[in-house]
């Protein structure tokens, strides 16, 4: 079975900073976004990995722009970022996989990034296409990778498990290869964690090198004061009833002077770590040096779990990033972790204090949601319409896997000075 090499989960980090939210879906004008200075911040704190899209507006020609710059140029060399993207899903209900489009949009993609190849590339949102248009693309796409190198790694993205798993399993069979990676959204979350009581084996079984986790928040679904709805209007896909059974969870936490979106990223991201280990993760979690791939024989017993998480200002991803190193801290037999973290006794004993508080109330989390655990909501919709590709510069977007817990941007620079105002 011909595996890519080395593998993916050699040095892929276990945090990846989604862009969806550079996108009118989660915000009115994503011009408006501090999105330098996000970008920025995020690889001062640590972040080596980032994940966009064609499909998200002007997400990749936003974070093309703030990595062409001297601050990124002067300090973090091209092989010491990893950029994942994607092809296929051209707009709303428009979809090209043909080995055309393919190879036009990735050189579309390499241009906005403004960089010579791509690390990941997935075929987008899969179970709005057939499978035999899943396996032309991915041919394609490895087609690319074996000719000149502008691609990296291949994989698939989309929502029902069940489907990337059929997919996973279709193409190690047609192919003999497996595919490098599949991402699913809003699947390992408070309410939903079929990613790994359903998915994890078949994708394993399939040889899946890495499943990332994205939409810790049920694209928004499990916030303090309900779903975004911005200039699209109510677009998600949760039925009402779930959303009051959320809504009634998030009343709870409010009532202990919590967030319900803090309680559901700090739990995701966490659990995640373990749960999606077998398809995770060797590198080093709290190193902020990459580039520095893990033999496989030291990757045995030394793999976490993969998540993408996306903001929309400083504050949020200063508040992402104390969570994470939070998490690091608290790991179980992390000591030498807290070390990399810088982190002090008081830090990590605060850090498993907000464990134990965060495990005990997402437990009253998933009891107030109730018979809505593990419902997934059907992905095409009922109302779906697939429509001829017009091929369009910024298609109008759908949900998509990332997530914001708020909605407001802060106006700032890119310097590292703001710190975050509270705790996660």
């Amino acid at each position: 079975m011909p595996t890519t090499s080395p593998p993916l989960s050699s040095f892929l980090p276990p945090l990846v900073c989604g862009t969806a939210t550079f996108n009118s879906q989660y915000n009115p004008d994503p011009y408006a976004l501090p999105t330098t200075g996000i970008v920025h911040r995020a690889l001062s704190s640590g972040v080596r990995a980032f994940d966009t899209s064609p499909y998200y507006g002007p997400a990749e020609e936003l974070l093309g722009q703030a990595l062409d710059t001297s601050f990124v140029h002067d300090r973090f060399p091209r092989r010491d970022y990893y950029l994942l993207t994607k092809v296929g899903r051209v707009g709303g209900a428009e979809f090209d996989y043909s080995p055309s489009w393919v190879r036009t949009s990735i050189q579309r993609s390499l241009k906005r990034l403004k960089t010579e190849y791509l690390d990941v590339v997935y075929c987008h949102d899969v179970e709005f296409v057939t499978p035999e248009e899943v396996l032309t693309a991915v041919t394609e796409l490895r087609r690319i990778r074996d000719e000149n190198g502008a691609v990296k790694y291949v994989g698939i993205s989309g929502y029902p498990v069940l489907v990337l798993c059929e997919l996973a399993e279709m193409i190690l069979e047609k192919t003999g290869e497996p595919l490098d990676i599949v991402m699913s959204y809003a699947n390992y979350t408070l309410q939903n964690t079929r990613l790994s009581s359903v998915a994890l084996p078949r994708l394993r079984a399939a040889a899946v090198d890495v499943v990332p986790n994205a939409s810790v928040l049920a694209m928004g679904l499990l916030r303090h004061g309900g779903v975004p709805v911005g200039s699209l209007g109510d677009w998600h896909p949760a039925p009402n009833e779930l959303r009051s059974a959320v809504e009634s969870a998030s009343q709870y936490c409010h009532g202990l002077g919590d967030r319900i979106e803090k309680v559901a990223i700090r739990w995701a991201l966490e659990t995640w770590l373990k749960e999606g280990a077998t398809v995770g993760s060797s590198a080093d979690s709290t190193s902020h040096a990459s580039g520095k791939s893990t033999t496989v024989e030291d990757a045995r017993d030394s793999r976490q779990g993969v998540s993408v998480i996306g903001v929309s200002n400083l504050e949020e991803l200063d508040e992402t990033m104390q969570v994470w190193r939070s998490i690091i801290d608290g790991l179980e037999n992390s000591e030498h972790k807290a070390i990399g973290t810088n982190a002090t006794s008081s830090e990590r004993t605060w850090s498993l204090q907000r464990q134990k508080e965060v495990r005990e109330r997402a437990a009253v989390v998933k009891e107030l949601i109730g018979c809505w655990l593990d419902f997934a909501w059907p992905s095409p919709g009922p109302d779906f319409a697939h429509k001829r590709s017009q091929h369009l510069a910024f298609p109008a977007p759908l949900p998509t896997p990332a997530v914001s817990p708020k909605q407001r941007a802060v106006q700032t620079s890119s310097d590292d000075g703001v710190g975050a105002s509270s705790r996660i």
